[in-house]
């Protein structure tokens, strides 16, 4: 294998093709009718609906936009927009109450005004991750931006009770989604489709029982910036495939930079590709223009994410 920039390039008829046509046959495999997706306002969700379409018809597509209060409302805006494109039926479902009654919010701001008193009403919030990984040392510990309403911000960084408490309220967001993706996809007798691309599922940046917790992944095996070149090849809406990713879980705007993956995703894939196919660290350097020491921390970065997150991407161990 040669290892070059150009390496994730795909061509995009036939890739389009190849997964349309595995839809098809996991709806047909499955006995469903059709397939649910969640729609989030970003590429993914939005390439993987356009692919649905493309395998099993506009008809057989179910999409659901699924915010809480806490959404950019670009998301749905943006979600639906897509949708009347591809012309599907869409169905706008607000979890609010759900997380309300769960103690979502309650649950997370506890922990922020254990590290900021003054947190209250009409703060935002965010966690992230040390950016910058490639040029300096750092561990994976998070740190809480807080945002006053006059849009000061101030930060700390957590420690690991803190930041579980505060990850442990927000995923309840992406397992009450898929919750209600589940009602409809068996009401309606069909198949709930994944959208987490390869990126994510390496590094394990979902949700078991979330957005993890689905029938089918029809993008895991594609880079992000390969979802990217896709999407712009299915006539994904201009205003999504300029959009930077981002969770749209917190209070406060963060990407997924930020958030998770520490460096821009054009950079993130190449040396994701060269770590899993064990492309050797001189040729990662010299293809991109990079360190010996920038590369060991982009590898350890890596490997330490895939084994820490390994039990999201098992089956749960049985006794045989």
């Amino acid at each position: 294998m040669t290892f070059s920039r150009d390496v994730l390039k795909i061509d995009g008829l036939s890739e389009a093709g190849r997964i349309s046509a595995f839809i098809k046959d996991q709806v047909i495999s499955m006995h469903r009718k059709g397939a649910v997706i969640g729609l989030s306002g970003g590429v993914d969700s939005a390439l993987a609906a356009a692919l649905a379409v493309k395998a099993i018809g506009k008809d057989r597509v179910l999409g659901l936009i699924l915010p809480d209060k806490e959404s950019n409302p670009e998301s749905a805006l943006f979600a639906g927009k897509q949708s009347e494109i591809l012309g599907i039926e869409t169905r706008t479902i607000d979890i609010t109450p759900v997380l309300e009654a769960f103690g979502t919010y309650e649950k997370r701001d506890a922990v922020a005004a254990s590290v900021f008193p003054e947190f209250g009403p009409g703060y935002g919030l965010k966690i992230t991750l040390p950016p910058d990984l490639l040029n300096r040392d750092s561990y994976n510990i998070f740190s809480l931006t807080i945002v006053d309403p006059r849009g000061a911000a101030k930060t700390a960084r957590l420690t690991s009770a803190q930041a579980q408490g505060i990850i442990a309220a927000t995923s309840t967001k992406h397992r009450t989604r898929m919750m209600t993706q589940y009602y409809h996809a068996e009401r309606t007798n069909s198949l709930v489709c994944g959208t987490t691309n390869r990126s994510e599922a390496l590094q394990g940046l979902f949700v078991k029982y979330g957005d993890g917790g689905v029938d089918i992944e029809p993008l895991a095996h594609l880079y992000k910036t390969q979802v990217f070149q896709l999407a712009g090849d299915m006539a994904v809406i201009p205003e999504i495939l300029g959009r930077a990713p981002c969770p749209d879980t917190y209070s406060a705007p963060v990407t997924d930079e930020e958030w998770y993956f520490r460096m821009p995703f054009e950079t993130l894939d190449l040396l994701l590709f060269a770590w899993e196919n064990k492309v050797g660290i001189p040729e990662v350097c010299r293809v991109m223009s990079l360190t010996e020491p920038q590369v060991r921390r982009a590898f350890r970065d890596f490997a330490n994410k895939n084994g820490a997150t390994r039990h999201l991407r098992q089956m749960p161990p049985t006794l045989l």
